[in-house]
Order: structure tokens, then C-alpha cells, then sequence
């Protein structure tokens, strides 16, 4: 009897340890069952995010025939991809704000059931004006970054919000998997056929979230929160700063994952298939590494993170900017003509590298939200997350006029060239002169600021 006392013993102890350590990452007291919802959460709602992206960047590859089809130039190109990101953008604030209020769960399955018959008549839009009108609701999809982000970290301990947040954020992977699915159905069926097919995978992540994803009612802002109170945050310095902040490492990577298919394609005559294989080396580590940039920013602070992920981007984008050239020089011997230019193995690994760059600093730079503004998180975030889709709405559109107007292809490097050095000078001011770039000592001085 004493050693099945005994065992009885060990066993309880082991059940005990093991239920410490996997609720390390939730609330203290969180029960197995809330550890389970937790992370299921997690899951559904991530994989309901990359679905929606992979759905809001459609136009990178499927805008290709159609402008071939409709005869556009340039500014006209990037005005038609720029549209979902519009909507996108602008709904980010008050989908914040209704996560707030009313819970994720319900607000991400509306977002989604709204997107669907959008984008199934996608596949028969046959103007210019169609489009864009279509775009438009499609770009719903978008706002679910500003729904599931407040959703999935308020289920975790603020020392872990940042990785949720971070996993979760992974499902701009959604960009690179358009890249992968979309040229192979365009190819084998038309364009056509894009839209349905995503309008089905659509509807059937709707069901799927719905059966696997939880409520808290604990999670909501109080009811006696007003509007106007939520968007009183938009007067805060730090939230600006941020907001630049995400204009670059989200804008950006929006407005290069829909940039860059074409670009491929026009600068290295590439076949669509290869181009938008080559532009996922940029689109998928830009997403899926999301997540190592929301731990890098819990272990050494979100100013750390976000300023080294600066300064690599400037290196760059300075590279990435210079265009085409070829010079000729008098030589003893004659003329004598160089080339200098990226090749295109030497500008993938570029964009490989800045598609790192960017994971990490969308991660910090949310991890500078759920620091600063725990209590409002959907509030802010959607405010952010604007910032950050109106620069994948912006930057598009000035990509194509300036091609139109210089003829150079690199004049969209040029530009976010000159964005990333604001983000550098506003930093340095702000943050930067007195403290320590590594270490929790500086990631607290820079919280504190």
C-alpha cells in the first residue's frame, strides 16, 4: 500500500510540473482547458489570417493579365492593386475598436463571411471601374490583422504577448502562399478562376474558425468606454512614431509583395510562374518569421529590435536603389563601356534578407503597443495597423508614377530609401541618444519614453 501510496505521489507531482510549465505562457491560475482554448485560438486564428492575406494580395499576380487585358499603364497598375489595401486600412480602426468591444470571435467570422461574394465576382469583373469597385470589398480582408491581433494576445500574460502576437502576425506568410497558388491555377485555368477558388477556401476557413475558436467575455472593454475616448490615442506622440514605424516594415511589405511579381517580370524577363517564385523569397520569410521577431522583442525589448531592424533596411534598400547602368569611359585604347547592376540571384538574396528585416520589426513594433497600451490593445493596434495598410495603399501608386515618370524600375527602392531615413532621424531623437541600444536596461529606458 505505501509504494502505490508513493507512486500515486510522483504521479500527482509529475501532473503538477507538467501543468506549471504549460502555464507559464497563460494567465496565472489558467486551467488545462483554458491552456487548450489558448492556444486553439491561436492556431484557427492564425490560419484564418494567412487565408485572408493570401486573399488581399490577389491582385500581385492575377493584376498582371488583367493589365495586359485592360491596357494600363503604371500609375493605373498600381492604383488597381492598391484598392484592397485601401479598404483594408481604413477599416482597421473601428474593427480595432469593435474587437474591443464586442470580442475577436464574432468580429473576424463577419469580416470574413463579408469578403466572400466579393471575391467570387471578382472572376467576372471585365472593366477597369469593376475592379476597383470590387477591390474595394475584397480589401476586407485586410482589417482581420487588427481584429486578431488584440484577440489572440489577451488571451496570454503580457510576457508572452509578444510571441502570440508575433505567431499570429506569421499569417502575412499569406502573401508568399498567393505567389505559390495563384500563378499555378492562372496558368492551368485562366484568371478567371483565381477569385472562385479563393472565394471557396474562403468560406470554408469561416467554418472552420467558427467551430475552433472561443470567447472571453473578461477580454471586452467596458461598455462605458465611448468612441471618442478610444480615439483620443491619436494624439499621442509615441503612437505617431509608431505608426511611422509600421508604414515602413508593414507598408512596405505590402506594397513590395504586390510590386514585386511585375518587377521580376519587366527587369529580368522573367515567365510569371519563376517571377512569383522568386518574389515568395522576399513575401514568405517576411511573414513567417514573424513570429522569432515577437520573442527576439520579449527577450531584448522592441526598441532594440526595431532599431537594428532600421539600419538594415537602409543597407539595404541603398542597394537595392541603384538602377541599371552602363557607362563608357576614354581609355589609352578607346572607349571602354561598364555595366553595373544587380543581377537577379544578387537582388533575391537582398530581398530575402529585407523581407527578414521587416518579420522582425512587425513584431517589435507591437510588442511596443502591448507594452504601452495594455488596456486598449484593439484600439491601438487598429489605429497602427492604418498607418501601416495606407502605406501599402500609398506606396503602390507612387511605385507606378514614378516609373511612369523617370522610366527607372529601381525609383521604388529610391523611394522607401528616403521613408526608412525619417524612421532613423525620428528615432534617434526619440529614443536613441540616451540609451543603451542591447540589453533590458535600454529596452526599459526606451518603454519609459
Amino acid at each position: 500500500m505505501g509504494k502505490t501510496l508513493g507512486n500515486a505521489d510522483d504521479t500527482s507531482h509529475t501532473k503538477e510540473r507538467n501543468s506549471a510549465m504549460v502555464n507559464e505562457t497563460l494567465p496565472q491560475g489558467a486551467s488545462p482547458q483554458r491552456t487548450r482554448q489558448a492556444w486553439s485560438v491561436l492556431i484557427v486564428s492564425t490560419f484564418a489570417f494567412t487565408v485572408c492575406f493570401m486573399v488581399w494580395m490577389m491582385f500581385g499576380v492575377i493584376g498582371i493579365p488583367i493589365k495586359k487585358m485592360l491596357n494600363l499603364n503604371s500609375t493605373q497598375f498600381g492604383l488597381l492593386m492598391s484598392m484592397p489595401v485601401l479598404t483594408g486600412s481604413l477599416v482597421r480602426v473601428p474593427l480595432g475598436i469593435w474587437t474591443d468591444k464586442y470580442g475577436g470571435r464574432i468580429v473576424m467570422a463577419a469580416v470574413m463571411a463579408a469578403t466572400v461574394p466579393a471575391i467570387w465576382m471578382m472572376g467576372y469583373a471585365t472593366e477597369y471601374w469593376h475592379f476597383l469597385t470590387i477591390g474595394l470589398f475584397v480589401g476586407l480582408a485586410g482589417g482581420s490583422f487588427s481584429v486578431g491581433t488584440p484577440y489572440v494576445a489577451r488571451w496570454f500574460p503580457k510576457n508572452r504577448q509578444g510571441t502570440a502576437m508575433g505567431i499570429y502576425g506569421a499569417g502575412n506568410s499569406g502573401a508568399a502562399v498567393n505567389k505559390f497558388v495563384a500563378p499555378v491555377i492562372l496558368v492551368a485555368f485562366g484568371w478567371t478562376m483565381v477569385p472562385q477558388v479563393y472565394a471557396a477556401i474562403m468560406l470554408g476557413t469561416l467554418v472552420l474558425f467558427w467551430l475552433f475558436s472561443y470567447s472571453d467575455p473578461a477580454h471586452l472593454v467596458p461598455s462605458n468606454v465611448k468612441f471618442t475616448d478610444q480615439l483620443k490615442a491619436l494624439k499621442d506622440p509615441k503612437v505617431l512614431k509608431y505608426c511611422q514605424y509600421y508604414s515602413i516594415v508593414f507598408g512596405g511589405y505590402v506594397a513590395l509583395s504586390l510590386w514585386m511579381v511585375q518587377y521580376y517580370v519587366g527587369e529580368f524577363g522573367l515567365d510569371i510562374r519563376v517571377a512569383a517564385l522568386l518574389a515568395a523569397c522576399f513575401s514568405l520569410p517576411g511573414g513567417v518569421l514573424r513570429a522569432i521577431g515577437g520573442m527576439l522583442s520579449d527577450k531584448y525589448g522592441a526598441h532594440s529590435v526595431t532599431w537594428w531592424v532600421m539600419w538594415v533596411s537602409w543597407i539595404c534598400l541603398f542597394l537595392l536603389s541603384y538602377p541599371q547602368t552602363d557607362f563608357t569611359i576614354a581609355t589609352v585604347n578607346g572607349p571602354k563601356t561598364f555595366h553595373i547592376g544587380l543581377n537577379v540571384y544578387v537582388f533575391t538574396g537582398i530581398m530575402f534578407l529585407l523581407g527578414i528585416c521587416w518579420a522582425f520589426g512587425k513584431a517589435s513594433v507591437f510588442k511596443y503597443i502591448s507594452d504601452d497600451y495594455p488596456q486598449n490593445i484593439g484600439t491601438i493596434s487598429g489605429i497602427v495597423g492604418l498607418a501601416g495598410g495606407m502605406g501599402g495603399f500609398v506606396l503602390p501608386i507612387m511605385f507606378g508614377a514614378l516609373m511612369d515618370l523617370t522610366g527607372i524600375r529601381s525609383s521604388a527602392f529610391m523611394l522607401m530609401y528616403g521613408v526608412v531615413w525619417v524612421s532613423l532621424i525620428w528615432m534617434y531623437f526619440t529614443e536613441v541618444r540616451n540609451t543603451r541600444v542591447m540589453g533590458a536596461q535600454g529596452a526599459a529606458q526606451a518603454g519609459n519614453r
